[in-house]
């Protein structure tokens, strides 16, 4: 693969994926959509599909890492760096681009939430306050779920945990693929594998912290929250931002690192 196969891949492949995973966040939560207060359910088995839609989307051109923890992960594994700093550019563009197309396909809902008083608080509903946004969670405007993840409860070392944990189980999971068919992998069977791993994580240990599990996913879509111009967005929560990024590379190290001493 030709660095610019990589960096156009990854592009192409992380926008859709978080087009398709913030655009479930979006239809569970905000007002005028038809999907609203659909669920836990419907977000994580969005969110697989989005993954498995993007990797078939991204796979021929770029392997569809889609997620820096991945990247670093199979870095480990495999001893090669070379390319790590493609694939991150080619993410993280992607990634911001996927929260633009988000805000655009669901334009008029943000439009009607953010400006609804039982949504942002206040007499009118422009009377938005920094005590009505804190209302909401601590730092995070009401409409910042749509594009980031956030903890149900502020504990820094549990947060961390969390996601160090989510993405290992992730990371591991699509490094053994196929072991047991002489190291071959799975083929086309990969994605869907990984779409299931993912909704799993989704269920299982999402609840603490929303899974970022890829640092991307939540880095990007919350830059392009601070830059919209979103009516009483309010703030982007930059204190607990960089747990869903560090967590999930330490998370994507680790796996790494078992994968070589275990299973190779």
């Amino acid at each position: 693969m030709s660095s610019s196969d990589i960096f156009i891949g990854e592009t192409i492949g992380t926008a859709i994926l978080i087009l398709l995973g913030g655009g479930v966040c979006a239809a569970v939560t905000l007002k005028a959509s038809k999907a609203r207060n659909a669920g836990w359910l419907a977000i994580t088995f969005g969110w697989g599909f989005a993954v498995m839609t993007a990797a078939y989307i991204s796979g021929p051109l770029s392997g569809a890492h889609l997620n820096p923890a991945v990247t670093v992960g199979i870095a480990i594994k495999d001893g090669d760096w070379s390319n790590t700093p493609t694939y991150f550019a080619g993410q993280l563009l992607g990634a911001m681009i996927g929260a633009v197309l988000v805000w655009i396909a669901y334009y008029g809902q943000f439009q009607a939430h953010l400006t609804d008083r039982e949504i942002v608080g206040g007499p009118g509903a422009q009377d938005t306050t920094a005590k009505a946004v804190e209302a909401q969670e601590k730092g995070a405007g009401p409409v910042l779920g749509v594009f980031s993840t956030g903890p149900e409860i502020r504990h820094t070392v549990q947060n961390l945990a969390t996601e160090i944990i989510g993405t290992f189980v992730l990371l591991l999971a699509i490094l053994t693929q196929g072991l047991n068919d002489e190291g071959n992998g799975l083929g086309i069977l990969g994605a869907l594998v990984t779409a299931f791993v993912v909704v799993s994580i989704g269920l299982s240990l999402g609840g603490p912290t929303g899974y970022a599990i890829n640092p991307v996913r939540d880095l990007g879509p919350r830059i392009v929250h601070a830059l919209l111009p979103l009516p009483n967005k309010g703030g982007s929560d930059w204190s607990y931002a960089w747990i869903p990024v560090v967590g999930p590379l330490i998370g994507g190290a680790i796996a790494g690192g078992v994968y070589n001493v275990a299973f190779a």
